[in-house]
């Protein structure tokens, strides 16, 4: 495995890669690796010549108040299981090699950002956005790989490669879980035993709906009370928001007739969670 931190010794072997005519996938994360992690990295292993995979803690998707400078940085850990796994390329820059001084340029999507994420995140997609089309350029992949855990980053993500002609596939892989339902985060770390207990919550109100929605309920609100009650049963859990989204384009629904959404975020002490499930009626 190559592990590079320079953009200069980046291009030199990507360039060769290329000119060699090899398919490239690429898989960004923020390190702090995880189960979630290296099954993107399985992915991209099967569907391409070379895989790549970025760690890089990026400071402009994080707000003033956010967990910047306690965000989790296990690099040797994060190296060891890209060895492991097969990994070709690992690329972690310093913040000055991606941001060296003066710089000036950052990539704005309007509408898709405006909500939910976006809404409680001031500037959060603004440096997703950015960092993601600088890694796209720096790495020149094929392929880029996403978790939908993150769902309304991967149709940001996805909305960018096409506004800007990017000549990538964005592939979005299922969410992998632990055997009680919690999404797996790098920041489930910092969760507490009872936070832990309690951010099954989250899953479980999902399931919850889903189970209303097969029943025949379509009206969102009688989906949405179901969930809330069982967030009740976790007084930790403080949730941000609970919506219904039309699965392309993001905007909310007040009835779901045969797909949605559903998007939930909640705190638990300091540790801020996010989940999602697709709605499809049977």
């Amino acid at each position: 495995m190559r592990f590079i931190t320079s953009i200069g010794d980046l291009h030199s072997v990507i360039a060769a890669l290329r000119g060699a005519g090899k398919r490239i996938g690429f898989v960004p994360t923020m390190g702090a690796l995880h189960a979630g992690h290296m099954s993107l990295v399985r992915k991209s292993k099967a569907e391409n010549d070379t895989t790549a995979v970025s760690v890089f803690v990026n400071p402009t998707q994080f707000g003033p108040e956010e967990d910047f400078e306690a965000y989790p940085r296990p690099i040797e850990n994060d190296r060891r299981l890209c060895e492991q796994a097969g990994v070709d390329i690992l690329f972690a820059p310093a913040a000055g090699e991606m941001y060296p001084g003066g710089y000036a340029t950052y990539v704005l999507q309007e509408r898709y950002t405006e909500a939910f994420e976006g809404e409680i995140r001031t500037g959060h997609f603004h440096g997703v956005c950015t960092v993601c089309c600088k890694l796209f350029n720096l790495l020149k992949p094929h392929r880029a790989y996403f978790g939908h855990k993150d769902y309304q980053q991967s149709v940001v993500i996805r909305r960018m490669v096409r506004d800007l002609n990017m000549d990538l596939e964005v592939e979005v892989c299922p969410t992998v879980r632990e055997s009680d339902g919690l999404a797996l985060s790098s920041r489930n770390v910092y969760l507490s035993p009872e936070e832990r207990s309690q951010a099954t919550a989250l899953y479980a109100a999902l399931r919850r709906a889903e189970e209303v929605f097969q029943s025949g309920e379509r009206s969102v609100a009688p989906m949405a009370d179901a969930m809330r009650k069982v967030i009740e049963r976790a007084p930790m859990a403080r949730v941000d928001y609970i919506a219904f989204v039309n699965p392309e384009t993001l905007r909310e629904v007040r009835r779901v007739e045969s797909e949605a959404v559903i998007l939930i975020a909640a705190r638990l002490g300091r540790t801020r969670l996010i989940d999602n499930l697709r709605l499809t009626a049977k």
